[in-house]
């Protein structure tokens, strides 16, 4: 798990989602009434954000250059089903993807921030760690963009010193 600070605008509802999941000791903050009311999402809705989260996180490991964890139902097939709309800002004449209905799905959430972090072109910063025991998703502030683990104090420092101790 990262000390790293949250990733900009829209893209930490995805990374909060996809850090719902401590791979390494199996807790899910779905599982819980709290968990899921930080995502605005019903029980009955669990299901489908575990599928959307897993997706998500094939998509961050990609973006770091990994292979998929497990076999996932690709994240654009997910996304496709999202109702979103265009928005204009009357003051500056900005536009911007958003769900079409207020009070909207997790699933048109996500979809909205993501088309917005394509349109800024933060989309492919957002990571998820290289370590098989972690996954968690991190915002890669790094200048060239070439991050692999959530923390290097913990996550970087166990790969360095296995590679080490390999030697």
């Amino acid at each position: 798990m990262s000390e790293r600070s949250a990733a900009p605008g829209d893209l930490a509802l995805v990374e909060s989602l996809v850090n719902t999941l401590d791979v390494e000791s199996g807790a899910d903050a779905l599982d819980t009434a709290e968990g899921r009311e930080r995502l605005g999402i019903a029980e009955d809705e669990a299901a489908h954000a575990r599928e959307l989260r897993e997706s998500l996180r094939a998509a961050l490991l990609a973006h770091a250059g990994h292979p998929p964890h497990r076999a996932v139902t690709p994240l654009g097939d997910l996304l496709a089903a999202a109702p979103l709309l265009v928005t204009v800002d009357a003051q500056d004449g900005s536009a911007r993807l958003a769900p079409a209905a207020a009070g909207s799905s997790l699933l048109a959430r996500t979809a909205a921030a993501v088309a917005q972090a394509l349109v800024e072109g933060t989309w492919t910063r957002l990571k998820a760690c290289e370590a098989v025991t972690c996954h968690w998703a991190y915002y890669d502030r790094s200048p060239a963009g070439r991050g692999r683990w959530c923390s290097m104090q913990v996550c970087g420092a166990r790969a360095k010193m296995r590679r080490y101790r390999s030697k």
